[in-house]
């Protein structure tokens, strides 16, 4: 095993609501310890131009350069509050945005100046995580499972670890410790879209509207039959891959009602693809807090489905810390992505490094 090191991991997920920050102790295969964590709220005017950039495969140097200044806003933020000076981080895991996600296409798009970081924090950065798996033919996604499984320790096997961010994914640990991982369907996405539709709001705040409604079971029936739900994996969406459309014309309520009940549908159908049903759901990303869709998950899966705080995880920096893992990963040489977790043909390294001049 390496010797251990503080990295900085960084995530900006599908919700566009912020820059994730947190710092863990590691040697790319054990989590030795755990260090602060920050969420920063992204200025309105970048928010925009991330936002119509969307769905692109052109990266635009302006704005990928902006993106890295607003991480190192986020990592400054981070390192001042704790107190911790720069030369005691290793390296920083910067995953980037991503615009675009067509794997069949062998194409991922992360926007993100990883030398314009490295130069404005004075730390090593590591980015580009997921190109050299989708070149070799693997969906590029998920990639947070091998740190899922370093954080597991002796928790009861088989394990799902569910991450709901805009789309939803899934991590099953088996009994030896082997892993299965992909895209189960659309997470918090929809839902999001529906509430600002309608709600004026970024979200349906703890599931009030959803709870007011009816759900459809033929309705989501309908979509359950799409393929992609019935593809076994490795598989992995875009954001852009579902949409509302068979919910238009329902109330407000039912849509939200049929969104969130989407959701939790398309995480029971996984179950299929597993090699054993899942003994526990641990739930991260912003989904966890949403109560009605824990209800559903619960009813759908008919085992615990707890929050990953329940098992001491910090669902908020979860992602920012396997970002961070992988970081150190990428400097050993280490897989990032196996083909159990991402269909690629052997177990991938990755990444691509910056190399900073030392500051104090």
């Amino acid at each position: 095993m390496g010797t251990p090191v503080w990295a900085l991991g960084l995530m900006s997920g599908t919700s566009l609501d912020g820059i994730d920050a947190a710092l863990i102790h590691t040697d790319g295969e054990r989590v030795i310890e755990l260090g602060p964590w920050s969420t920063t709220p992204y200025e309105e005017s970048l928010h925009e131009r991330l936002s119509g950039a969307l769905g692109g495969g052109d990266v635009d140097a302006a704005l990928s350069r902006a993106v890295a200044v607003a991480h190192g806003e986020a990592v400054e933020a981070l390192l001042d509050g704790a107190g911790i000076r720069r030369a005691e981080v290793h390296v920083i895991g910067f995953h980037g945005h991503t615009l675009l996600h067509r794997p069949a296409r062998k194409l991922t798009v992360q926007i993100g100046d990883g030398a314009c970081l490295a130069g404005f924090t004075g730390i090593d950065v590591v980015n580009d995580f997921r190109a050299v798996d989708v070149a070799a033919g693997g969906e590029g996604a998920p990639f947070a499972p091998l740190y899922h499984a370093a954080r597991a320790g002796s928790l009861d096997r088989p394990l799902a670890v569910l991450n709901i961010g805009g789309v939803a994914n899934v991590t099953w640990i088996g009994e030896d410790d082997d892993l299965i991982a992909f895209d189960t369907g659309p997470g918090n996405g929809l839902i999001d879209h529906w509430a600002a539709r309608y709600l004026g709001e970024p979200m349906d705040r703890d599931g009030r509207l959803a709870a007011s409604g009816q759900v459809s079971e033929p309705r989501l029936g309908a979509v359950l039959s799409h393929s992609y739900f019935l593809k076994p994996p490795p598989k992995s969406l875009d954001i852009s891959d579902f949409t509302t459309a068979f919910v238009d014309g329902l109330s407000p309520a039912d849509g939200a009602a049929n969104l969130t009940a989407l959701t939790a549908a398309t995480v029971a159908a996984a179950v299929a693809h597993l090699p054993a049903a899942p003994r526990r759901w641990l739930v991260t990303g912003g989904g966890r807090r949403n109560p009605v869709l824990m209800a559903m998950l619960a009813d759908r899966l008919g085992v615990s489905v707890d929050v990953v705080e329940v098992a001491g995880w910090r669902g908020d920096a979860l992602e920012a810390e396997a970002f961070a893992f992988l970081a150190v990963r990428s400097l050993r040489g280490l897989p990032l992505s196996l083909p159990s977790t991402t269909g690629v043909p052997a177990p991938c390294r990755g990444g691509r490094v910056h190399i900073a001049h030392p500051v104090d």
